[in-house]
């Protein structure tokens, strides 16, 4: 294949992963074999949406040498540890998607994957041990899960996955088989261990908060209560859109008039402005997993990378009238019973926020399902935390 062809197969399967959800701004990385010498691969820290050829980074198999002012994804190593163990392999996606990032919590992977999804993926998931993103630690993981099994897909202890394939479409199918195996196996021990016996994730979360609290009180967000919200700073302004009818609202920044009664979160939304100058936009999620989260009444920990990274190394649950402090230094915070305030500096940055923390409220459940909630070492937390927000958020708004 010529490296054009094959940079712009990666340029469509980018967009084509946004588009589905199993990627978003910088995360995750595409590559293409070229031949058996080279691969093109994604830059890093460069949103999918507006690649051109030239933003697409020629490597090395072997010695992971490239050229150019583009700097490759930094995880081009593990690419290359696909081509060299699998010479049939010509396309590579390492996704963040949400249910397998769950399972990615769970030491164990999935021992056996049966029917269709088994002949197809293969028989066995494996998770390959933790390493910090980027890192040699992170690459000898993933060698060695790739070594163990002939699976079309690896996990990535706290991190995603890696999925591949003869050509862009047959690593998308592993990607979506990938998320129905793990769906399943998540179901299925939900079933043996607490006698769950739910047949979708929505109504997993909402059991287990059920089981975790011991409450068969099932907790039902109002949405005709919820806001999302946008803070001109030049106008003193916060309009609020209620997630129920698009319907908005404003309020004064500074003196909290409203044009009419609001719920008592949408005071939260205004301390929260007051308090953090950096933040303009805020997403309240009340998903089925952020809500059932918000019920335990806990502090999150960091049981996946990008959860430290760009919501914070641990997210607090708190009264609506706390969050102005619990958010200090974070993007995120829990209010009990009601789901998380998601927030940003702009909507790229809440929107950002608000699918991490769908993903790590589920992948909590999950692990509180197998007992296996070791969350990321704090200090490497916070060193991914730094690194972000120095680095990464700053190409990612380029």
């Amino acid at each position: 294949m010529d490296v054009l062809t094959a940079k712009k197969l990666v340029i469509e399967a980018g967009e084509r992963l946004v588009e589905t959800g199993l990627i978003a701004r910088t995360w995750g990385n595409v590559s293409c074999r070229v031949d058996d010498k080279t691969f093109v691969i994604t830059p890093s820290g460069k949103p999918y949406i507006g690649l051109t050829p030239d933003d697409i980074v020629e490597v090395a198999i072997n010695t992971l040498e490239w050229g150019g002012n583009v700097k490759p994804s930094s995880e081009k190593g593990i690419h290359a540890e696909v081509y060299k163990e699998f010479p049939e392999a010509n396309f590579v996606i390492h996704t963040h998607q949400k249910v397998a990032s769950a399972i990615s919590a769970l030491s164990t992977g999935i021992e056996k994957v049966v029917g269709d999804a088994g002949k197809f993926i293969g028989g066995r998931i494996h998770v390959g041990s933790y390493g910090l993103p980027g890192t040699k630690k992170l690459r000898k993981g993933v060698t060695k899960a790739l070594r163990l099994s002939p699976s079309k897909a690896v996990i990535m202890a706290h991190h995603g996955a890696l999925c591949f394939g003869k050509d862009s479409e047959e690593a998308f199918q592993v990607a979506n088989t990938l998320e129905q195996v793990c769906a399943k196996h998540i179901l299925s021990a939900a079933k043996d261990k607490f006698g769950i016996n739910s047949d979708n994730l929505d109504d997993f979360c909402s059991e287990m908060a059920n089981k975790l609290t011991n409450s068969q009180k099932t907790v039902e967000i109002d949405n005709s209560l919820v806001y999302n919200s946008k803070c001109n700073r030049d106008s003193g302004e916060i309009v609020f859109t209620n997630k129920e009818d698009g319907s908005e609202v404003s309020m004064d920044l500074n003196t909290g008039a409203a044009e009419k009664a609001l719920a008592d979160t949408a005071n939260a939304h205004r301390d929260i402005y007051l308090a953090r100058p950096d933040f303009n936009n805020i997403i309240h999620n009340t998903s089925s997993e952020a809500v059932a989260v918000s019920r335990l009444g806990k502090t999150m920990k960091p049981l996946l990378d990008d959860f430290a990274q760009i919501c914070g190394p641990t997210v607090k649950t708190v009264a609506p009238e706390k969050c102005a402090k619990a958010i200090k230094r974070k993007n995120a915070v829990l209010i009990k019973d009601q789901g998380a305030l998601c927030c940003g500096s702009n909507e790229g940055d809440a929107q950002a926020v608000d699918m991490i923390m769908s993903k790590s409220c589920l992948t909590l459940l999950t692990a509180k399902v197998f007992g296996k909630e070791k969350a990321i070492n704090p200090i490497e937390a916070w060193l991914m935390r730094i690194v972000y927000l120095t680095k990464y958020s700053k190409k990612a708004s380029e």
